[in-house]
């Protein structure tokens, strides 16, 4: 399979991402709602408040996505990058699509100077875990506890 991969910009991009997007916010069980992704992403991109890679084949379809968000590590007074979304289409899975979003998403991070590229998964997404290990992802375990707190309920 042939694909590229490239930095999404702009209202056209959300527009091609946003299917994609939908069905990995159904994959965590929220319901589809493909205006809210589309907003959503092209909010992300006209404030330049996330990084979208998108994997693309040769008919420039959408085959997958990487969406990363800029943050800090301020013992290491450092920019770090959270990886927080990674999607590839089923009929693009096995092919080396989500292996290269990753590479790209690690160049992005080497590229400015990040300490760091961060990740987490659902304890359940295990397909997930062998890829992130065999590209020298670590994982933490009990070295760190994860925390949320709800705001909107």
């Amino acid at each position: 399979m042939k694909f590229k991969i490239r930095k999404a910009a702009g209202e056209r991009d959300a527009d091609l991402v946003a299917p994609l997007f939908d069905s990995y916010r159904q994959f965590y069980g929220k319901p589809g709602d493909l205006v809210l992704a589309r907003d959503f992403l092209r909010k992300r991109l006209t404030t330049g408040e996330s990084v979208i890679l998108l994997a693309e084949g040769e008919s420039s379809e959408a085959l997958g996505f990487a969406q990363l968000y800029p943050s800090f590590t301020s013992v290491e007074a450092r920019r770090l990058w959270i990886l927080n979304d990674l999607y590839v289409a089923a009929a693009a899975r096995r092919r080396g699509v989500g292996r290269a979003l990753m590479e790209a998403a690690r160049q992005h991070a080497v590229e400015t100077g990040a300490a760091r590229l961060t990740l987490e998964t659902m304890a359940e997404n295990r397909g997930a875990w062998a890829l992130y290990e065999s590209l020298g992802y670590v994982w933490q375990g009990d070295s760190v506890k994860f925390y949320a707190l709800e705001l909107d309920k």
